[in-house]
């Protein structure tokens, strides 16, 4: 009976101490909890970078440390938020107090509108300061089980080359795609059941990074010492191979002499879908000519290809917004701390959140942004960025799916003697890879900052090229665009 009430009483004092301990957590300031997820953040980054840093196989560590990320992105992206909203508040107490000092305001109207505002401050603030206190719970549970995680990770061996997540080399590494990566590898590297040829389907939208991926996952040493030969088809279109043309039309990406057995790895780029009966003729008649153990990986825009996998695809989406704020976030300032310039860093994450998480656009508005670090001039690309979106909703309707022409921004020709102004207008774009003798598609060409800064000769006529951005990492890519300049009374349907 004494064991019984001494084991209540236990669990009583317990209770009482968690919940004295909950409302403590929960009467702190949010300037206290800003300071502890900050902590939090500097500490499970440390973690982070390290294991991206080495050579992790085990699955159930991969989709840890995957979570890990994803909570980590999760609470930059508020710290830079409320960082920002104090900013923003702080300039607009500071308006209000000139406006209500000016002689020739309107008083009443003034007290209605900062009535107004600060309502929904209150209720931003509130709902805000809530998610601050989950994501602080959130990561403080992960940091208490950190250190059996990091202890692990020592066990693997070290990467050869630059650190997967190395801040200053963001424009030369993949960012966001690790888990998908490990997922491809250990496809690869396992056996099929009675020896069947497995296909791995990867699907997503144009440019959210296929081919990016597949040239990573080829890339990794383990599989080049599993496979002896890895082939690249990037035709787009089977219907009319056969075993025999196939094979001609593929380029060869890796060849091993050396290797003992020769496992075949064929990987299928293609735009659409294709028909069911051609594919599973193609496949009959490549399957009785490659060796057990040989596979397949097929990249597509179209959801249906799917259906043609030996095991679950891979669906790469755009990234979250919160990830997606630290990669333009790392892009944009690079090794410099954004907190240092409220300003710029309040005005990007704006920026960030127009670009629907194109790859290709953050790339291309960062390099614009980083030539005039000054919060006059990314204020107007930021103008410009919403004017492109709010024209291209009435010129096409849904944005950006549709593959008409779309507007991208206007050219003023004063300079030109002129005070006509033009449209550029967009009317497709495409990737071109380095060609057979190693040169580099696109150094001839216009590039998009030549266009933004007006440093052309001479101003294009008709359609044209443009250079929008040179990756620099495999599989090295060059993304064009085909343009034209066009008056506005051409378009007068697409005014705002």
């Amino acid at each position: 009976m004494e064991a019984l009430i001494s084991a209540v009483l236990g669990d009583i004092v317990g209770r009482a101490i968690s919940t004295m301990v909950q409302k403590c957590r929960e009467q702190t300031t949010a300037e206290e909890d800003l300071q502890r997820l900050h902590q939090l953040l500097r500490r499970i980054s440390v973690v982070v970078e390290e294991a991206e840093g080495r050579c992790v196989t085990n699955q159930g560590m991969v989709r840890q440390l995957s979570m890990m990320i994803k909570q980590m992105f999760r609470g930059y992206y508020l710290l830079d938020s409320f960082k920002c909203t104090q900013k923003k508040n702080d300039d607009d107490e500071v308006s209000r107090s000139s406006f209500a000092q000016s002689k020739f305001n309107q008083a009443k109207r003034f007290r209605l509108i900062s009535s107004k505002t600060h309502i929904e401050s209150m209720v931003n603030g509130r709902d805000n300061n809530r998610e601050l206190k989950q994501v602080i719970l959130v990561l403080e549970n992960m940091v208490a089980d950190m250190k059996e995680l990091a202890i692990l990770l020592m066990s693997y061996p070290r990467m050869c080359r630059q650190p997967y997540g190395a801040y200053l080399y963001l424009d030369k590494y993949m960012f966001g795609r690790q888990m998908e990566r490990e997922q491809a590898i250990s496809f690869l590297l396992q056996a099929e059941p009675n020896g069947n040829l497995g296909v791995l389907p990867i699907v997503g939208p144009a440019f959210v990074g296929k081919s990016t991926l597949v040239e990573h996952v080829c890339d990794d040493e383990r599989i080049r010492d599993h496979f002896s030969l890895i082939l690249l088809y990037s035709r787009n279109d089977l219907k009319d191979e056969t075993a025999m043309t196939f094979r001609d039309h593929c380029v060869i990406k890796h060849q091993s002499i050396a290797s003992g057995e020769e496992r075949l790895l064929v990987v299928i780029e293609l735009l659409g879908d294709v028909d069911q009966g051609v594919w599973k003729r193609l496949l009959d008649s490549y399957e009785r000519c490659m060796t057990s153990g040989s596979k397949i990986i097929i990249t597509s825009q179209s959801e249906k290809m799917v259906n043609f996998g030996t095991t679950e695809a891979i669906k790469l989406n755009c990234l979250s917004k919160e990830a997606y704020w630290y990669f333009f976030k790392m892009l944009v300032f690079g090794s410099t701390d954004p907190q240092e310039h409220p300003k710029l860093t309040s005005i990007a994450m704006e920026i960030a959140l127009q670009m629907s998480g194109s790859f290709l656009f953050a790339y291309v508005i960062a390099s614009i942004l980083r030539k005039n670090p000054s919060a006059r001039f990314w204020s107007r690309v930021l103008i410009h960025i919403r004017e492109h979106m709010q024209r291209n909703i009435l010129l096409l309707g849904e944005y950006p799916d549709d593959p008409k022409s779309r507007y991208v921004w206007s050219i003023a020709e004063t300079q030109r003697g002129s005070e006509d102004s033009k449209l550029l207008l967009l009317h497709h774009s495409y990737q071109k890879g380095p060609t057979a003798h190693g040169e580099v598609p696109g150094m001839d060409l216009l590039s998009m900052m030549d266009l933004i800064f007006c440093t052309w000769s001479a101003m294009p006529q008709g359609k044209f090229e443009v250079l929008c951005w040179r990756s620099l990492i495999p599989p090295y890519y060059s993304y064009v665009c085909s343009c034209e300049f066009v008056h506005h009374k051409e378009h007068q349907d697409i005014e705002p």
